[in-house]
């Protein structure tokens, strides 16, 4: 009897443990794990910055899981980091050749580049300048000491600069009094704090600034058009991230953004 009772008392124990065991079970679950968060390397001309920086902030509050992550600078430059391995997911170059170079080295996913946006070329002069500066050919004159321009070997906006300056026939005559810059924000730079009397930029980076004024715009042809192609790298390790935050630049919230900072979109 005190056998059987022996058994009753232990197999009752074991009921209340495994109940108990479940019970607590429950309250220590362990919470789902948050989805690892996705840090995108965008490697983008440094004339987008202020328009890259804002879509940033709405992209960021409405996709938590990913970072971006922004290298700026001169096209060119940014063009070899690539080519030497610098973590990079996205490219978006300030023209046509520092992309087409990469894609003849199999560096981007030709599937998803796109002309992202197009920009205009403008002469700036400090918003205080007297100079009478209404058109490229006035940079001539001999009050004009100095003018900056973006390295013609690197910077896009350079180049665009000596294609004008070439096709209106006074390169040779600028040549002399040109100050070149490692990118075009250097150039106004140069230009807002009055170490030159004016400097050739982007129009997107004299509306950035209200310390230059507008002089005069590169007439209709005289010039490539100017072109903002984006691409996913082949390289990258997140390409389903890379791909949408691709797209999202296309997107009527951006360009009302790209727009706010004087780019136009490419059709």
């Amino acid at each position: 009897m005190k056998k059987h009772l022996l058994l009753f008392l232990m197999a009752a124990l074991l009921i209340i443990a495994a109940i108990t065991t479940g019970c607590g079970g429950e309250k220590t679950a362990t919470p789902a794990t948050p989805p690892q968060k996705v840090e995108l390397n965008v490697s983008a001309a440094v004339s987008l910055k202020d328009a890259l920086a804002e879509i940033q902030k709405n992209y960021e509050t409405k996709n938590a899981n990913v970072k971006l992550i922004y290298n700026l600078g001169a096209s060119g430059a940014l063009q070899k980091q690539i080519e030497q391995g610098a973590p990079a997911d996205i490219f978006v170059s300030a023209a046509p050749k520092q992309m087409n170079d990469l894609e003849e080295k199999n560096l981007v996913n030709k599937a998803t580049r796109k002309n992202l946006v197009e920009n205009k070329l403008v002469v700036i002069v400090p918003t205080a300048s007297t100079l009478n500066i209404t058109k490229y050919e006035d940079l001539t004159k001999n009050d004009v000491q100095k003018v900056s321009i973006g390295e013609t070997g690197s910077v896009p906006a350079g180049q665009y600069a000596q294609e004008v300056l070439k096709k209106l026939g006074i390169w040779d005559k600028i040549q002399s009094k040109a100050v070149l810059a490692k990118d075009v924000r250097t150039v106004l730079t140069y230009v807002e704090t009055g170490n030159v009397e004016a400097g050739i930029v982007y129009k997107t980076d004299a509306v950035s600034s209200d310390k230059v004024k507008v002089a005069a715009t590169a007439p209709e042809g005289s010039h490539q058009p100017i072109l903002y192609p984006a691409a996913v790298l082949s390289g990258t390790k997140q390409e389903k991230a890379a791909t949408d935050f691709l797209a999202y630049l296309s997107t009527p919230e951006c360009k009302t953004i790209f727009e706010k900072y004087g780019f136009t979109m490419s059709k």
